[in-house]
């Protein structure tokens, strides 16, 4: 099996040779569109090698559809599970139903404009309006990467998804409790079940799926630190187990005698809840269960808070939102931003520092009010 260079017009092509078919007659196959003849060159050897290995496809004939439907097999085994249902849902469910009859060769950067529209229009499954943008711009980076990977394989000359821009997401606005909004909120919640949940979002700075995940043995009560080994996921209605995604996401974060306090009690109390469910000869892996000692599900988590902050007519944030309170709060108390992006587990400064701009800026004047202090005591 061999191919051509072949010169046409101002690109190139190649012709691959795919032998001959039962009645005799050559089969071959050509690919254009390359703007050199290099290009058309590594394409040919790239095709050539797949021919040989028995992983060639017809790229003229292979269907959107028929793609992502082999690329998500192919990509699975090396994505969490989460993100791998993430990723079936979104082609399956908003991109395959649109353009998966669309010839692989013939989707253009014009379709997937059109595409990305109807998703914004009417994309929900059920009929009742369309997509947020950020969920527009999720599909986007699958078929980006999907798309990549058929140039790659030789499938396709270009990525079209790399002439679309997909709509922009507006950044939503951080809300963060004060100090004493955070007092209130941890008095109003003193006798919940839950407490020490609600301490640790509001001392750490932990995700939620982190606290959830958390186990008695990451606990050390004595010495006052946790250690941040795993996650809960939700799959669905389902939940699992994964690791972080980062390894600066896998840390050690200090306690203090309050948030200690209250991760004794809850201790007391679950084991109380286990003994009255007749569990009491299994003690609990996980520091925080349902009251049968199952693993609670993310979502469950910001239904009860939202119920709690209505109950106490609380200002309202969301569970993450807890997350920035932290954040926001230990810097104002003067901590430095390196130390709040270890305890938070940002992967590098500059996403601390960008995220919470708005707090260091008060710093910053705060500071030039204090130098000045100096500078000018007594002038």
């Amino acid at each position: 099996m061999r191919g051509t260079i072949v010169k046409r017009g101002k690109s190139w092509s190649y012709v691959l040779y795919l032998g001959r078919d039962q009645d005799g007659k050559k089969r071959q196959k050509w690919v254009g569109g390359f703007r050199t003849r290099r290009d058309a060159e590594e394409a040919l050897t790239q095709s050539l090698d797949r021919v040989r290995t028995g992983t060639w496809a017809d790229p003229g004939r292979i269907t959107v559809g028929e793609y992502l439907e082999q690329w998500l097999d192919g990509i699975r085994p090396s994505l969490r599970p989460k993100t791998a249902a993430s990723y079936e849902d979104a082609l399956r469910g908003w991109v395959i139903p649109r353009v998966g009859s669309v010839r692989l060769v013939g989707l253009t950067a014009p379709r997937l404009r059109a595409l990305y529209g109807e998703l914004l229009e009417s994309g929900r499954r059920n009929g009742s309006g369309g997509l947020s943008p950020r969920s527009v711009q999720y599909a986007h980076r699958i078929l980006s990467h999907a798309l990549k990977d058929a140039v790659d394989h030789g499938l396709l000359v270009r990525n079209p998804a790399s002439l679309v821009k997909p709509p922009r997401v507006p950044k939503p606005p951080m809300r963060v409790w004060s100090a004493d909004e955070a007092r209130r909120f941890l008095a109003a919640v003193a006798d919940d079940r839950l407490c020490a949940l609600w301490t640790l979002l509001l001392t750490t700075g932990l995700r939620r799926g982190e606290v959830l995940g958390l186990r008695w043995e990451d606990v050390d009560l004595k010495r006052g630190r946790l250690a941040v080994r795993q996650t809960v996921v939700a799959i669905g209605y389902d939940v699992d187990i994964s690791e972080p995604k980062t390894t600066t996401g896998r840390r050690s974060v200090s306690l203090d005698p309050s948030t200690v306090a209250a991760l004794k009690a809850h201790r007391r109390r679950q084991a109380e809840e286990l003994l009255r469910a007749e569990l009491a000869a299994r003690e609990s892996e996980l520091v925080f269960t349902t009251e049968d000692g199952s693993m609670i599900h993310p979502d469950r988590i910001s239904k009860v808070f939202a119920q709690l902050i209505e109950q106490h007519e609380l200002r309202t944030i969301r569970v993450h939102d807890l997350r920035h309170t932290a954040a926001t709060l230990a810097l104002t108390a003067g901590v430095h931003p390196k130390v709040v992006q270890e305890r938070l587990g940002h992967a590098n400064i500059a996403i601390t520092l960008d995220t919470y701009s708005h707090v260091l800026q008060g710093l910053q004047e705060d500071a030039a009010d204090k130098v000045a202090a100096l500078v000018f005591e007594g002038a």
